[in-house]
């Protein structure tokens, strides 16, 4: 059976590496690739492809709002976060949120293919570190980071919040009113013990939640 796969990632480079690596697997075919999140629902609306490789780093939609807005079209379709992003960073949460596998671009290439592979047979991949760190949060809420705790919408406010975007402007951007985004910036605030924006950027900073 032949894989067919796309590739998002807002660099060409990393996505000519990856096609190239890719053709060397005789059951690997790259049938689509996209620099953003907002192109990469044309992919799945064609209805194409066995898994999606997906960067969290994008500009115009960042890929934890690209994995919701996949989840919400095509909730079985595989998607592989691969990303610059240490894995304590987002794996835990993505993972609960509908990922199909986190792995680090600094990976071993290898470790690529076996992650593509295991994620189309309809399981999850996930690395020993990923699965230590998912082994301590069964000990309770309390002993996960306050960006963990947060929900898909919550992350996805925050996220934007932290990079500065208007309240006005997120609203339109998810199709959300200005008081339903309100609500959820107050919600995201609650959670994190803190005071203002600027508390959110420094700890979204701090965390390596954006760059």
């Amino acid at each position: 059976m032949i894989i067919r796969i796309a590739i998002v990632d807002d660099h060409a480079m990393v996505r000519a590496g990856l096609r190239q690596f890719f053709s060397d697997q005789s059951d690997f075919a790259v049938v689509a690739e996209a620099s953003s999140g907002r192109e990469v629902l044309d992919i799945v609306r064609k209805a194409e492809v066995d898994v999606i490789v997906l960067d969290i780093s994008m500009p115009d939609q960042n890929g934890v709002d690209a994995l919701a807005a996949i989840r919400a079209r095509a909730p079985d379709l595989p998607v592989l976060i691969l990303s610059g992003f240490a894995e304590e960073h987002y794996a835990t949460t993505l993972l609960r949120q509908g990922a199909s596998g986190y792995l680090n671009k600094d990976c071993d290439p290898e470790e690529i293919v076996k992650a593509i592979r295991t994620v189309v047979r309809g399981r999850k991949y996930i690395s020993a570190g990923v699965a230590e760190r998912l082994a301590e949060g069964l000990g309770g809420i309390g002993d996960k980071p306050p960006h963990e705790q947060l929900s898909e919408r919550e992350l996805q406010v925050f996220l934007r919040l932290a990079k500065g975007e208007t309240i006005g402007h997120m609203a339109e951007s998810l199709s959300l009113s200005v008081k339903t985004v309100s609500t959820y910036r107050t919600r995201v605030m609650e959670k994190m013990k803190l005071e203002s924006n600027s508390d959110l950027t420094y700890y979204a900073l701090k965390n390596g939640l954006i760059q």
